[in-house]
């Protein structure tokens, strides 16, 4: 199926070449383009959750996409054309997520930046990809999401997770004996720990205990710390998401357990989880696309806007969206789009232009390979004092 969308692709993107030179000559095509750039807008939708337990992901994802948005439209839009963004809530369920859709695509959405969790995304980019829509996911890391050959992603794929925090434990010297914890009832944790301890099979330290909870009990950690503790183990891998994380330092500051903790995206948000202490957070290493302390233009821009919009620092999620909706707008101009064409119209010239675009985003430099996946590299922050502090 992907040699075949390949083939198709490089086919669609001559097609699109002739018709852009077509277009040079048509000075009645020009006339009308010019014409309905005044009224027509294109309109991207996005989908997460912004009540609910998952709700601080997506409230990160839609702020930040809200912030490229306005960004786009005071530079001059896509195209000479503005951007409508609506986003809707999907509670991270997937057949809210689906409900949620359905009713973009009934408001004229063009293209998706979204959904933000994995298991809503999966259900989501099966109805995408039969209307032939261009998807991009901030944040949804499973490569089941990337099954189809319209989404992509701009996070991290879950075993590029595994192996590249791996990778940095070893090469950092960061510990010599770990132990992971893990949720094997979830993909997204499973996923992650299954290429770390292949990749830890290569690095200089020694996996010394591997425990797995559920879904069902993911309230006690004692035993797996204790079982952690006891192989002394020197850091302890937590690929999972911040509610539990925060379950997990409480509970090793009660049994006096303080290796080093480290965790992957999905722990971003612990800092501003309700009733949190964060001192139990002192410490902690995050492998993460985005640091909010970076001395860059960009990001220095993105960070202050942010504060003072939603006044918060925002993280990785929020800059992942921004990124996200920059690499709509670079596809839709390589794909020459105009809001008067159907969102399968520009899927199909915007999906295959996808791998042809280089994006310059706050997380990194970004391309995409013909599965969906990104390329860019990985960064680590530590906590200290409560914010996040770039390690490198």
């Amino acid at each position: 199926m992907k040699s075949l969308k390949k083939l198709l692709s490089v086919a669609l993107v001559g097609v699109m070449c002739v018709s852009v030179l077509a277009g040079c000559d048509s000075n009645t095509a020009s006339g009308q383009a010019s014409a309905g750039a005044a009224t027509e807008t294109f309109k991207i939708g996005g989908i997460g959750p912004i009540t609910g337990g998952a709700a601080i992901y997506g409230t990160a994802v839609m702020n930040g996409a809200q912030i490229a948005v306005d960004e786009i439209n005071a530079a001059g839009g896509i195209n000479g054309y503005q951007i409508e963004y609506k986003f809707e809530d999907d509670t991270h369920d997937a057949e809210k997520s689906v409900n949620a859709y359905n009713s973009l695509k009934d408001w004229g959405m063009q293209a998706l930046v979204g959904t933000v969790t994995t298991t809503p995304c999966i259900a989501v980019a099966d109805y995408t990809a039969q209307d032939g829509m261009l998807e991009i996911t901030p944040s949804a890391s499973s490569t089941d999401v990337i099954v189809n050959d319209n989404v992509f992603q701009v996070c991290f794929t879950d075993p590029n997770q595994g192996t590249a925090s791996a990778q940095y434990i070893g090469e950092g010297n960061l510990a010599t004996k770990v132990a992971v914890i893990y949720d094997s009832s979830d993909v997204y944790s499973s996923g992650i720990e299954a290429t770390f301890v292949k990749e830890a099979e290569n690095q200089n330290f020694e996996v010394v205990a591997v425990e797995a909870f559920t879904a069902d009990s993911k309230t006690d950690f004692s035993t797996q710390l204790q079982k952690a503790q006891s192989a002394g183990a020197d850091l302890v891998f937590l690929p999972f998401y911040y509610q539990e994380a925060a379950i997990v330092l409480k509970q090793a500051k009660d049994m006096d357990y303080a290796p080093v903790f480290f965790g992957v995206d999905g722990m971003d948000g612990i800092l501003t989880l309700e009733g949190f202490d964060t001192t139990l957070a002192e410490g902690v290493i995050l492998l993460t696309p985005f640091a909010a302390d970076a001395k860059d233009e960009a990001t220095q821009k993105f960070v202050a806007t942010y504060q003072e919009k939603y006044n918060e620092i925002p993280n990785q999620f929020a800059a992942d969206a921004y990124d996200a909706v920059y690499a709509v707008k670079a596809a839709l101009e390589a794909a020459n789009a105009t809001p008067s064409q159907t969102a399968q119209e520009i899927g199909n010239l915007a999906i295959p232009a996808m791998t042809t675009i280089t994006v310059n985003g706050i997380t990194g430099e970004m391309t995409w390979q013909a599965t969906g996946e990104v390329s860019k590299t990985p960064k680590a922050v530590v906590i200290k004092d409560g914010v996040y502090v770039a390690m490198d």
